[in-house]
């Protein structure tokens, strides 16, 4: 645990940060501010995703399946009731006229995909390996198909448009410090210690009485749960939700930002989605074409994706532990030096 002087520096870094984002808040233009919306969403979603892929060493790709059910149970919730009769007709009654506030709507965004993560849960969690990464995937294709099927409720692939602009920087890091916070906490408990010892060895731990399901199970809700919260919050950002935002390749960008910054640790999660957040994002230009010095670079349409597919490459050929592989950050080490 923390000493009163290493409390009192992290208080500060905390007052500080604040600071920084009343600041960003108050002075940068809507274009930054919903990028660093979005960095803190992939935070969100990223460390998250932490639980299952990095602590318990359970490959995952159904995080986008969770963020989809979050999404478009937030999106019912908070649409205006008129809005809500207008477009979606035959809404079944107890839903048509069910309408709570945005806090109310994360909160549910976050039990709901926590409820399908723990009926999925017991049988996917005991398969191994790549039986049980293709498992996730399967639950990320059904979400897919049934969001695009019944459209009496999620408008098919229409997608349902006009959310409210709820999500503000407060909301996202809020909900960001809070999650890094209770990572932090869930490391250094019992639980944590029992689920890095299944990302080791499962059989030892099992051995010395870890139990692995339980331990599985409560790393793939958690994590689902935060997957929710974090579709919600970025379906009520940009205040659309649709079946096409939450694919495999959604899946694969959250595990390059995960493996780029280091799978296992809290820091390396932090680093991996700023990162293949900011990248992407400046040298966007290039997708739509730019001069530079004179000379003229046409359109290279596709070119984040094929950033992300080569950087990936190239962390796991010369860093296959990510950038910082598991360690994490230390408010008692920076101290001493």
């Amino acid at each position: 645990m923390l000493n009163r002087r290493e409390k009192t520096c992290t208080l500060v870094a905390l007052a500080l940060v604040i600071g920084l984002l009343a600041l960003a808040n108050s002075f940068l233009n809507q274009y930054y501010l919903r990028l660093i919306n979005v960095m803190g969403i992939n935070i969100i979603l990223v460390v998250s995703l932490n639980f299952t892929n990095g602590l318990t060493g359970v490959f995952s790709l159904g995080h986008p399946g969770f963020m989809a059910v979050g999404a478009y149970t937030a999106a019912l919730l908070t649409i205006p009731l008129r809005q809500k009769a207008f477009i979606l007709p035959d809404l079944p009654a107890w839903l048509a006229q069910a309408h709570a506030s945005f806090p109310v709507a994360l909160l549910a965004a976050g039990t709901v995909a926590a409820i399908c993560a723990f009926l999925i849960g017991y049988p996917v969690l005991r398969l191994r390996g790549h039986y049980l990464a293709l498992a996730t995937l399967g639950f990320l294709v059904i979400v897919q198909v049934v969001v695009t099927n019944v459209s009496q409720i999620t408008r098919g692939a229409r997608g349902i448009n006009g959310l409210p602009p709820e999500t503000n920087i407060w909301w996202v890091y809020g909900i960001t410090i809070a999650l890094i916070y209770l990572s932090w906490r869930l490391v250094h408990s019992a639980y944590g210690r029992g689920m890095m010892a299944i990302r080791g060895d499962d059989l030892a731990a099992e051995a010395l009485g870890v139990n692995l399901v339980k331990h599985r199970m409560l790393a793939f809700t958690l994590g689902a749960f935060f997957a929710g919260v974090g579709g919600a919050l970025w379906g009520h950002l940009i205040t659309v939700v649709s079946p096409n935002a939450f694919s495999f390749a959604q899946a694969f960008i959250l595990v390059v930002m995960s493996v780029i910054g280091g799978m296992g640790s809290i820091t390396g999660s932090i680093i991996g989605a700023v990162v293949m957040t900011l990248i992407p994002e400046a040298l966007r230009g290039l997708e739509v074409g730019t001069t530079i010095a004179g000379f003229h670079i046409p359109p290279l349409y596709g070119l984040s994706q094929v950033i992300y597919s080569v950087a990936l490459i190239i962390v796991l050929a010369v860093r296959p532990q990510g950038i910082v592989g598991l360690r994490e950050f230390s408010m008692r080490r920076w101290l001493k030096n």
